[in-house]
């Protein structure tokens, strides 16, 4: 479909290990406004096709756009600051390769790449639940532990990229050894990061390690509310390690909101629970941000991508 009437827009990618979304925005006003939207299969072991279902992609939504419009992207892992190239994908095509220079020639125009979970936050920022917030951070709580750090609505990323990886800041000892836990090895190389213990499999893992048999999270927490006991205390040590490391975030951004996502997100408690958990780790007159259930969820990653793309037009002009 092509429709002229749009002057000016963004495409937003987000990628993910089996599929990737492209949408299509028109700016209006300042205002993202969704034109086209379409999902495909992310080749995820040839980076050629990878190249090759990006550009089919972003000329679909050229047309219904009506323009060529730069294009933001948001990926897992992160991109090393000195080579450019990308790292810690779970797409391993992209792995060691120079994503973002090899699209720009692909596609010649503007293409930004961000972690999904700076996406996230961004989109957030943007029209979310931190809206006219002055300060915010995106705490995703998923497959891993992720974020990203928001001032004024814009994404602050730093020298490499990596600001709001408050998943590989390492649990205390003191901790570790308070629950009964041992440094469980992460896929980053280093022992103890806070994702291990905090994210959607982490709990199922803190689950097991107390004596229950493997379940999700969401069953977990049914389970507690009926009276398990090894339910119970996985919630309890799962709520006061995720306490400390929301803390942590406190005094690292003192950020005036903070936003939840991934899955668990969804998890009704943290949002009664959490403030109390996070509080009992800050020292006194250190006061807790409102902690919020995210606007966007899992359809914020290719808004988000499209506004990082904007932001990043807009600083180089």
């Amino acid at each position: 479909m092509t429709n002229s009437n749009h002057t000016a827009g963004y495409h937003g990618i987000d990628i993910g290990g089996s599929k990737m979304e492209l949408v299509a925005f028109a700016d209006r006003d300042g205002a993202l406004e969704e034109v086209f939207r379409e999902r495909v299969a992310t080749p995820g072991d040839d980076f050629a096709a990878f190249v090759q279902a990006i550009v089919g992609l972003v000329a679909r939504g050229d047309l219904a756009l009506g323009t060529t419009a730069p294009v933001g992207i948001g990926l897992p892992g992160v991109i090393d600051s000195a080579s450019g190239r990308q790292l810690s994908s779970n797409v391993p095509a992209l792995n060691g390769r120079l994503v973002a220079q090899t699209l720009q020639q692909a596609l010649q125009r503007p293409v930004a790449i961000g972690n999904d979970c700076q996406c996230f936050a961004l989109s957030e920022a943007q029209g979310g639940a931190a809206e006219n917030a002055a300060s915010m951070f995106g705490a995703i709580l998923g497959t891993g532990a992720g974020g990203g750090y928001c001032v004024g609505g814009q994404l602050l990323r730093g020298l490499n990229g990596v600001a709001g990886e408050w998943g590989h800041w390492s649990l205390p000892a003191t901790l570790l050894a308070q629950h009964g836990l041992a440094e469980y090895p992460c896929p980053c190389g280093k022992t103890g990061c806070l994702e291990r213990y905090v994210s959607g499999p982490a709990m199922s893992k803190l689950y097991a390690h107390f004596g229950g048999e493997g379940t999700e999270p969401l069953a977990i927490v049914a389970r507690a509310n009926m009276g398990d006991a090894v339910a119970q205390r996985t919630v309890a040590v799962h709520l006061d390690v995720l306490g400390h490391a929301l803390a942590g975030l406190v005094l690292a951004y003192d950020p005036h909101v903070i936003v939840l996502g991934g899955g668990l997100s969804k998890l009704p408690h943290l949002y009664d629970k959490l403030p109390a958990a996070v509080k009992r780790h800050l020292f006194p007159g250190v006061h807790v941000p409102p902690i919020l259930p995210p606007r966007f969820g899992d359809a914020g990653g290719a808004r988000g991508a499209a506004l990082l793309i904007r932001q990043h037009t807009k600083a180089s002009t």
